[in-house]
């Protein structure tokens, strides 16, 4: 079914420093499977308190929410949903008559992630990495009950901050440092990135590894998450989790929740 932009159709958007085409793939395309009158579509912006504004005036349904502007849109808001309270830190904003309100939905997704792993909580983990999707995965981790980590990052400060924040520890790379679960947060086996074909970890550390989480979406089979396959370790991809917390920002923004068979498809053809 092919629907016509008119005047009742609801737009939702993104905000992001480097907007990519995942969200604006996936959600369009199960809005026309759905035959639902709302329309995706993808921006960038140097005025952040104007672009906010700009949701609220012109009835914008709901915008996900990247880098840099995770925590900066949070004194724009209205309030914060548990799950981006608790981390401070919004990948989701939802506007509801003029109100907005900001959730984290990087966070919900891992927590689901990771329980559905049925990975001890006692097994101790080495997150690489200190960003903001960092922050959503060590928050979520810390909150499922993991409380031996470690944060593994080169910059002293933000690794440092978000040890302090999940109280784990923190080291500035992987000696001495055990990982039963591995988890890298960085851009390392970023599709079109310098370190496009480096691992995250080594194959000595994949090898002891329990579980082996990346959460770099693009590609999917990242040289970590293929070396780990290798080894015969279970793996958390970074394609599961943009696929489950963009559904569930679906979900905010219309209120229907697709059926498994659909998910499977606009993930295909987005992620394809």
């Amino acid at each position: 079914m092919t629907l016509r932009i008119n005047r009742d159709t609801r737009l939702c958007m993104s905000l992001s420093a480097r907007p990519g085409n995942f969200g604006t793939r996936f959600q369009n395309y199960l809005y026309e499977a759905l035959g639902l009158d709302y329309v995706y579509k993808a921006f960038s912006t140097t005025d952040l308190e104007g672009a906010i504004a700009g949701i609220r005036a012109l009835n914008i349904r709901g915008c996900a929410v990247s880098m840099p502007f995770k925590e900066a849109c949070i004194p724009l808001l209205d309030g914060l949903e548990p799950s981006a309270a608790a981390i401070a830190s919004v990948n989701t904003i939802v506007n509801t008559d003029g109100v907005l309100r900001g959730y984290n939905t990087d966070y919900s997704a891992v927590a689901s992630l990771i329980a559905a792993s049925g990975l001890p909580t006692d097994t101790p983990l080495a997150l690489r990495g200190s960003g903001g999707m960092g922050k959503a995965t060590a928050c979520a981790l810390r909150d499922a009950g993991f409380a031996n980590g470690h944060v593994v990052a080169r910059n002293a400060v933000a690794g440092q901050r978000l040890a302090r924040t999940t109280r784990w520890n923190w080291s500035p790379d992987m000696t001495g440092v055990e990982g039963g679960l591995l988890v890298n947060v960085t851009p390392i086996g970023m599709e079109g990135g310098p370190e496009a074909d480096t691992l995250a970890f080594t194959e000595d550390e994949i090898a002891a590894a329990k579980l082996v989480f990346d959460v770099v979406a693009l590609p999917v089979e990242t040289p970590l998450i293929k070396r780990a396959r290798a080894l015969g370790k279970p793996v958390i991809t970074g394609g599961q989790v943009v696929v489950l917390q963009a559904v569930e920002q679906f979900v905010l923004y219309t209120g229907v929740r697709p059926e498994q068979a659909l998910i499977d498809q606009a993930a295909a053809h987005a992620l394809g």
